[in-house]
């Protein structure tokens, strides 16, 4: 059987970093680069047109950012997953990006193998956070809960109480921001292990994301 392509929209407003990406992309068989734009609005009006499986919004853009042309994908093409795709790692941007519906949130720096991995999963239904992103959020997040409460760590890890230990241990790894492969390197397991036990994890702790499970585990004093 023949596996689906992937059909993308690239929104940036530099053509040099547009044709990167597509250069990244279209390396592997099962992703198409359908269309590119230069601001928000194109990113809406393209994915409108061409109906891709996934787009990805640059933050800072002209006309309209990516941000904002994030809201307008969930009210006019909701079936088209996003992921955004930015230099900047600041807090707001990555908890509006996901609150706002985003498949996931990807800085440029990321590794090639990374954005094509992060499309492939925005794909298939998964969120996708960059461990890079995570680190940065949760280290700021933390940082302005200075003196965290008795009960919030109590109830921290009541919560925790539910996971195996190799689970809190995977967990542990995801409040330092590691990727699935770094977690299965120090733990001696392969990525996919990995991310099975991710899965297991956010299901049982009822959480959405790598972030919410980082933060419980920062709480709980993992």
């Amino acid at each position: 059987m023949t596996a689906k392509v992937i059909r993308v929209v690239i929104a940036d407003d530099e053509p040099l970093i547009r044709a990167g990406i597509r250069m990244i992309l279209t390396s592997a068989a099962d992703i198409e680069v359908v269309a590119e734009a230069a601001n928000g609005r194109e990113a809406v009006e393209l994915a409108r047109a061409h109906a891709p499986d996934v787009v990805l919004l640059d933050i800072q853009m002209p006309v309209m950012d990516g941000l904002t042309a994030l809201g307008e994908l969930g009210r006019s093409v909701p079936q088209v997953r996003a992921l955004i795709l930015t230099t900047f790692g600041e807090k707001e941007n990555v908890l509006r990006a996901l609150s706002g519906g985003g498949a996931g949130f990807l800085l440029k720096d990321s590794a090639p193998g990374e954005l094509i991995g992060a499309v492939r999963a925005a794909a298939a239904g998964d969120a996708y956070l960059s461990p890079a992103a995570t680190r940065h959020v949760v280290d700021q997040l933390a940082s302005g809960q200075s003196g965290r409460s008795a009960g919030r760590a109590e109830a921290a890890r009541r919560r925790l109480a539910e996971l195996s230990e190799r689970e809190r241990g995977v967990l542990a790894l995801l409040g330092e921001g590691l990727s699935n492969a770094d977690a299965g390197r120090r733990l001696h397991m392969s990525e996919a292990t990995v991310k099975t036990y991710v899965s297991r994890i956010l299901a049982k702790l009822e959480c959405e994301n790598r972030v919410q499970a980082a933060l419980l585990a920062r709480d709980a004093g993992l």
